[in-house]
């Protein structure tokens, strides 16, 4: 099974590197404040998960996936309000709509 290898630490590790690294990109890329800790706030979930994949036996798939994907979403939800312009709002209309 790969929780009795080191393989699995490593991939875990490898990917939330690479978690870390994209989202730092992206961040940065944007203009996103603190792009370090958006980094940070995005990659950690991941290292959770991967732990609890490979040493919680009593863990459900569905924790340790919604656990993966915490980080990422909340991370998006920044990047749509940031990126999001800042119209003022018109009653009686979708932001659509001109």
């Amino acid at each position: 099974m790969l929780s009795e290898s080191p393989v699995g630490v490593t991939l875990g590790l490898a990917v939330s590197a690479v978690v870390f690294a994209g989202i730092f990109w992206d961040a940065s890329r944007v203009d996103i404040s603190r792009p370090l800790l958006w980094a940070t706030i995005a990659a950690s979930p991941v290292v959770v998960a991967a732990y609890l994949y490979l040493f919680v036996d009593t863990a459900p798939m569905t924790g340790v996936l919604l656990t993966a994907n915490t980080g990422l979403v909340l991370y998006g939800f920044e990047r749509e309000v940031v990126t999001d312009p800042d119209e003022p709002a018109e009653p009686g209309t979708l932001p659509h709509e001109k």
